[in-house]
């Protein structure tokens, strides 16, 4: 039968028996029913399922489990509820050791997909594990809402604009939530006008929380609708009372409704400018924008890593491009001759120069701007880079950098990546000039299928 027909013929609805096969590069199960590719959320390889249509496309089918007839040896029995509820937890029915086995296999198939020179040969070290596998993020962003008079806060459930209110969160910190609970009460009881999505009124949309690991600290920044912030001050005594361990509390202003969660102005209301965080014995100081990995524990093996693909030595001269506030390349300053950081954020770049002070570090330049702008600048400039560390966004690199890098091979690079698709893409042209030395996974986000993965390139 011609693939095409059974698109045709199935409906929303239909269901039919399904093995599943693999995993696909967003952590969903994938079978196929009469040679069509069938995608279906939260079913595991070796589950025998009976599937239900969610969707029919020309080439594929969206679907879900209706059933399952036999239950794969990768399931985890003790998968929390909250996994069908919220996004976080995609990975949770899936034993933690498998969960890495099938990180390095969305990997694989991000290659496949892109096909960069001799890709088939890459050596890909098998998934590091995380430190913790719970209770391992430092921040959460979670809105809060008045739905029907009730006041909620938590997480949008799954693909949808629907607030789930949390009382727990299996991978968030516990000092984080309990500390979100009080925060919301506080709020109720001073009745203060929260984001109301259904007349658009309101001023209090997102409370965001950061918690440092090494001083059990906590920084708390409130997203508002607006500059004025009706009771902010009962609310910040309120919150010295009875949360010790906030040491600092924000106002972001976020007016419109735009996608981004921050709003270009961020205020301190109360307490220390900065949250203090340790990272592999250096102290770095985070602003309330600024961007620190999700899993501290698991920050410190990553950089571990970075280091060993990297092997600095005195004799190079090193680029942090995407440096944040600088903590890749301050770790490392010691090891090397000088340090160049840019970063697109000005009060990352603040930070940065007050970290690379706060840790008695003399020999780094900060430039605020877009790696593939400043980069060809320092070139043009007679500086010479010898090596370079890449950490750059979900996006990937810019186009401009990659020409950059491909036109000035340097002799190091390492690439920290946070998506192994623009990942395996950046490749395709990197490996014209680089030679892939190994790509080694690390898991920087347990339950989850994000792979964080460090490649060494050495060029050709």
């Amino acid at each position: 039968m011609h693939t095409n027909n059974i698109t045709q013929e199935l409906k929303v609805g239909d269901r039919f028996p399904l093995t599943i096969k693999r995993i696909g590069i967003n952590g969903e199960g994938i079978g196929f029913f009469k040679h069509v590719i069938v995608f279906v959320p939260k079913a595991v390889p070796e589950d025998v399922i009976v599937c239900e249509v969610t969707d029919v496309h020309e080439r594929f089918l969206n679907g879900r489990i209706h059933k399952i007839r036999k239950a794969s040896h990768f399931r985890n029995p003790e998968t929390p509820k909250l996994a069908d509820e919220v996004g976080g937890l995609e990975f949770a029915h899936i034993k933690y050791k498998e969960q890495l086995h099938f990180k390095a296999n969305i990997l694989r198939e991000s290659l496949d997909k892109y096909k960069p020179y001799a890709y088939q040969k890459y050596m890909i070290k098998p998934t590091v594990a995380s430190v913790q596998q719970e209770k391992y993020r430092n921040k959460a962003q979670f809105p809060i809402q008045e739905i029907d008079g009730e006041i909620r806060c938590g997480l949008y459930k799954t693909g949808t604009q629907e607030l789930v209110d949390l009382e727990e969160m299996p991978t968030q910190m516990d000092l984080t939530m309990s500390a979100m609970r009080k925060i919301v009460q506080m709020v109720k009881d001073l009745e203060i006008p929260v984001f109301n999505p259904e007349t658009k009124s309101g001023i209090l949309s997102m409370i965001v929380i950061r918690e440092s690991v090494e001083f059990n600290q906590l920084q708390v920044t409130f997203i508002t609708r607006s500059p004025k912030f009706i009771k902010e001050h009962q609310l910040i005594e309120r919150i010295q009372e009875e949360i010790p361990e906030v040491s600092s509390i924000s106002q972001n202003i976020n007016k419109e409704d735009k996608a981004g969660v921050w709003g270009d102005e961020t205020k301190l209301l109360w307490g220390d400018k900065y949250l203090q965080e340790d990272i592999n014995g250096y102290l770095f100081n985070f602003s309330p924008r600024a961007f620190l990995q999700l899993n501290s524990l698991q920050t410190d093996r990553l950089y571990d890593l970075v280091n060993e693909a990297l092997e600095p030595n005195q004799r190079d001269v090193l680029l942090d491009a995407y440096c944040g506030v600088g903590t890749i390349g301050i770790t490392m300053a010691n090891k090397v001759k000088h340090v160049y950081g840019i970063e697109i954020i000005p009060e990352a770049i603040e930070d940065a120069k007050e970290n690379a002070k706060l840790n008695e570090v003399d020999n780094t330049d900060y430039y605020v701007g877009s790696a593939d702008e400043i980069y060809p600048k320092l070139l043009k400039d007679g500086k010479e880079v010898n090596a370079i560390v890449v950490d750059p966004p979900r996006t990937g690199l810019d186009n401009k950098l990659l020409t950059t890098l491909t036109r000035n091979p340097v002799n190091k690079l390492v690439y920290v990546s946070c998506n192994p698709s623009t990942l395996a893409k950046d490749l395709v042209r990197l490996s014209d000039s680089y030679r892939v030395v190994y790509l080694q996974p690390v898991d920087m986000f347990p339950q989850t299928p994000h792979v964080e993965t460090v490649v060494k390139l050495i060029r050709r």
